[in-house]
C-alpha cells in the first residue's frame, strides 16, 4: 500500500496548478503556478491517458465561475451607479435647485416651478423621440418618400381602422417635426456655431495681443519709484491701506495667511489688517482669535471680526467690514482669500500704480500655485489658469483697461468701491459684479503679470467640482442682472465732442463691454 501511495505522489501530472484565495465573494485572487500544458487542452476527464490524470478540472471550473461572478458584480455596480445618478438628477430637478448658492432668491417660485416643469417635459419628450428615431433607423424607415414607406408598418396593423389611425398619427408627427421642430433646432445649431466662431476669434485676438505685448515688452510702469522704508525718506508714497482676509471655517490655512499679511513691508501706522471670520465652528473661531491675539502682542495692527448674522456669504462679509467707522481713514483696501500668501513686498509693487492716476480703481496681481505639480488635476488647472492670467487678463488690462476682478490678490481704491455701489449679495461672483459696475462708472484696471501671490489649487476632484460650479454658474446669472445696467449706462465724452459723437462712443463702449463680458464669462 505504501509503494502505491509513494508512486502516486511522485507521478508526473498535467494541468495548471491554481491557487484560489477567497476572503469573501467580492474579493478573490488567482495565483497561476505554471502554464498549462498541451495535454491539458487535448484531454478531458473521460479521455485521460493511462498513467496520467488531470487533477485541475475542478480548479479551472472554480476559476471560470469566479470570473463570471466578478463580471456579474461589475455589471451590478454599473447598474446601481446609473440608477443612483438618475435618482440624483431627478431629485435636483424636482427640487428646483439653481446654480446659485444664495438663499435669498428674488425669483417668483411659481414661475420657477413652471420653468422646471417645462424642462422636465422637454427632456422626457426628447428621450421618447430619441427612442423612436433609433427604432426607425434600425428598422429602415425612410421619411423622405411621399408615402413615408410605411408598408412594413401596415403589414403589422392589418385592420383597416388601425391602419388609417396609425397613418394619420404618423403623418401628422412627421409634418409637425418638419414644420415646427426642425427650424428652431436648426436656428439653435446655427447660433451655437456663430458663438463658437466668436469665441475662437476672441481667443485668436487674445493670443496675438499677448504675442505683441511680449514682442514690444509692454508692461505697466509706476509713476513713483519704490522707496526703501529703512532709508527714512519722507517722500515715499505710503498711503493708508486696509487689508482684509475673509474666511469661513479655514482651519488648515488661517495661520499661513495671517502670518503672510502681518509680515507685509509697509509702515505699521499706515496698515490695518481685518480678519473677517464667518466660521460657524466655535473651535475654529477660537483658534483664529488666538492667532490674531498672538500677532497683536507682537506689534501687528490687526483686528478680529466675526458676524453674528451670516448673510450674503463673502460679499456680505466684505460689505459688513466696509461699514466700520474707521474705514473712512483709509484710501485703499487689499483683499486676500484665506489660502493666499502675499510676499512682503506685495503692497510696494501694487500701491504705487495708484499715485498721480485718479482713474485707476483696481490693481490686480497674478496667482502662483505652490502645488501645481501635485497631480494630473493640478497640472491641467495650471494650463487653464495660465491662459486666463497670461493671455486674457494681461491683454484686456493693457488694451482695454478692463478685466474681471479675481476676488483676491488685488488692491482696490476705496473711493471706486463706494462709487460703484459697494459689495452686493445678489450673486455668487461678487468679484466680477463689482468689476463690471466699476467699469461702467469709468474706473480703469491694471493687471500686473510680474507680481505674483501664492495660493493652492484644488487637489481632489470634489473640491475642483465645487469650485468650477461656482465659477461657471455665477457669470451667466450676473450677465442677466447686469444687462439693464449696461444698456442704461452713459459714457462721458470730451468737452469738444458733439452729441452725436458722444452717442456713438456710448454705443461702441456698450457693444465692447457686452462682448468682453461674454467672452470673460466663457473663459472662467
Amino acid at each position: 500500500m505504501a509503494p502505491s501511495l509513494y508512486w502516486w505522489a511522485k507521478e508526473t501530472h498535467g494541468g495548471t496548478p491554481v491557487v484560489v484565495k477567497m476572503e469573501n465573494p467580492s474579493n478573490w485572487s488567482i495565483v497561476e503556478l505554471e502554464s498549462p500544458s498541451e495535454e491539458d487542452l487535448m484531454y478531458t476527464n473521460d479521455s485521460v491517458p493511462k498513467g496520467g490524470r488531470n487533477k485541475n478540472a475542478k480548479q479551472l471550473t472554480w476559476v471560470l465561475l469566479l470570473k463570471a461572478h466578478k463580471a456579474a458584480g461589475c455589471l451590478t455596480s454599473i447598474a446601481s451607479t446609473f440608477f443612483s445618478l438618475t435618482s440624483i438628477v431627478r431629485r435636483r430637478v424636482a427640487s428646483g435647485r439653481t446654480d446659485s448658492t444664495d438663499t435669498t432668491d428674488t425669483e417668483n417660485p411659481a414661475v420657477k416651478s413652471r420653468f422646471y416643469s417645462c424642462i422636465k417635459v422637454f427632456l422626457w419628450l426628447s428621450l421618447l423621440l430619441l427612442g423612436f428615431e433609433m427604432a426607425a433607423y434600425f428598422k429602415g424607415w425612410h421619411f423622405g418618400a411621399p408615402d413615408l414607406q410605411l408598408q412594413y408598418l401596415y403589414s403589422l396593423t392589418s385592420p383597416l381602422v388601425v391602419k388609417s389611425v396609425f397613418d394619420s398619427l404618423y403623418s401628422s408627427w412627421v409634418l409637425i417635426r418638419m414644420e415646427y421642430l426642425a427650424p428652431p433646432l436648426q436656428l439653435l445649431a446655427n447660433v451655437c456655431i456663430v458663438l463658437f466662431l466668436f469665441q475662437s476669434l476672441d481667443r485668436l485676438i487674445l493670443c496675438l495681443g499677448c504675442f505683441w505685448i511680449k514682442f514690444k515688452k509692454i508692461r505697466p510702469v509706476c509713476k513713483q519709484e519704490l522707496v526703501d522704508l529703512e532709508s527714512g525718506d519722507a517722500d515715499g508714497y505710503f498711503p493708508m491701506v486696509l487689508v482684509q482676509i475673509p474666511m469661513c471655517n479655514e482651519k488648515e490655512v488661517y495661520q499661513q495667511s495671517i502670518a503672510a499679511v502681518c509680515n507685509l513691508d509697509w509702515p505699521k501706522g499706515n496698515l490695518l489688517i481685518q480678519i473677517l471670520d464667518d466660521s460657524d465652528d466655535p473651535t475654529t473661531q477660537s483658534l483664529i482669535n488666538e492667532e490674531v491675539n498672538k500677532w497683536q502682542q507682537e506689534g501687528a495692527n490687526i483686528v478680529y471680526r466675526h458676524r453674528v448674522i451670516r448673510e450674503g456669504y463673502k460679499a456680505g462679509n466684505l460689505k459688513s467690514a466696509m461699514n466700520c467707522s474707521y474705514v473712512k481713514d483709509y484710501e485703499f483696501v487689499a483683499i486676500f482669500d484665506a489660502d493666499f500668501q502675499p510676499t512682503p513686498d506685495f503692497l510696494k509693487k501694487t500701491v504705487p500704480h495708484f499715485k498721480d492716476n485718479e482713474e485707476i480703481g483696481l490693481v490686480q496681481a497674478r496667482w502662483s500655485f505652490v502645488n501645481k505639480d501635485e497631480n494630473l488635476l493640478t497640472r491641467l488647472q495650471l494650463i487653464n489658469l495660465a491662459f486666463h492670467f497670461e493671455v486674457e487678463q494681461q491683454v484686456n488690462g493693457i488694451f482695454l483697461n478692463f478685466f474681471g476682478f479675481n476676488g483676491t490678490a488685488g488692491v482696490w481704491r476705496i473711493k471706486a468701491l463706494e462709487d460703484s455701489g459697494g459689495w452686493l449679495e445678489r450673486t455668487t461672483v461678487e468679484d466680477m459684479d463689482i468689476a463690471v459696475r466699476a467699469h461702467l462708472r469709468g474706473w480703469k484696471f491694471i493687471f500686473l503679470n510680474d507680481v505674483e501671490c501664492q495660493c493652492e489649487l484644488p487637489e481632489s476632484y470634489e473640491a475642483y467640482r465645487k469650485q468650477q460650479h461656482r465659477w461657471h454658474s455665477g457669470p451667466m446669472q450676473l450677465f442677466r442682472l447686469c444687462m439693464p445696467d449696461i444698456i442704461r449706462s452713459k459714457v462721458c465724452g470730451d468737452m469738444f465732442d458733439t452729441e452725436d459723437r458722444i452717442a456713438l462712443n456710448n454705443i461702441k463702449k456698450k457693444k465692447k463691454l457686452i462682448f468682453v463680458f461674454h467672452t470673460m464669462s466663457s473663459h472662467v
